[in-house]
């Protein structure tokens, strides 16, 4: 008898929540008042459009309208893309048109002082031995490459300080050299065709280590 009334009273209790979902109402969900004009919305960090990758480049401002006689220049060199970038920003607003190039350039690294190279390693190294028993120091037998069996005595970033260092090796009685140190890079220009009388250089917020080159206008 117990589990009879159990089962019937588990049953009772099952038809009682049937009967409460199928009768009940769900709670009305009152909308949000209005914004105020002029007022946004929030947005939810997720739903924010992600910001653009700091390479894209965005061009400042419109470029000011072809005069009649345009006055065409070609201005340089900039030797990195972040001055390439903020130069054309800067100067976009100012001029009819505007475009940049990218040309091969050698930049001087500093200079480099060396005795030349020896027949044999051997004799590269008889070489070192007599620069130390006369009281040289800082050097270094290259033992690889281009360069090989040669005695590097120095590299410099001043060219005078290159030439003192040449000179005390040769009053020794050594032959040594110095050669520029050069590295391949690049380097942009910009063209631009604008009013004539432009002041290029107020744009930019200075010159320094730039000129411009009349161009023709194309």
């Amino acid at each position: 008898m117990m589990v009879r009334g159990l089962v019937v009273l588990l049953a009772c209790m099952n038809l009682a929540v049937a009967l409460w979902w199928a009768l009940h109402e769900l709670p009305r969900t009152e909308p949000p008042p209005p914004m105020d004009s002029g007022v946004g919305g929030l947005v939810m960090l997720g739903e924010a459009e992600a910001p653009s990758s700091t390479d894209a480049v965005e061009l400042a401002g419109i470029p000011a309208p072809m005069p009649e006689r345009p006055a065409c220049l070609s201005l340089g060199p900039f030797t990195t893309p972040a001055q390439l970038r903020a130069a054309v920003n800067a100067l976009t607003p100012k001029v009819a048109r505007i475009q940049f190039r990218e040309l091969p350039a050698t930049e001087l690294r500093g200079y480099r002082v060396f005795l030349p190279a020896a027949g044999s390693r051997e004799q590269a190294l008889a070489t070192a031995r007599e620069l130390t028993a006369r009281g040289v120091r800082d050097y270094y037998v290259v033992t690889a490459g281009e360069q090989e069996n040669t005695v590097s005595l120095g590299l410099f970033r001043e060219l005078g300080n290159a030439e003192k260092r040449r000179d005390d090796l040769r009053a020794q009685g050594f032959t040594a050299q110095l050669e520029p140190r050069t590295e391949q890079a690049s380097q942009w220009w910009i063209d631009i065709a604008a009013e004539p009388g432009l002041d290029w250089a107020a744009a930019l917020g200075g010159a320094q280590g730039l000129e411009a080159r009349e161009a023709a206008c194309q």
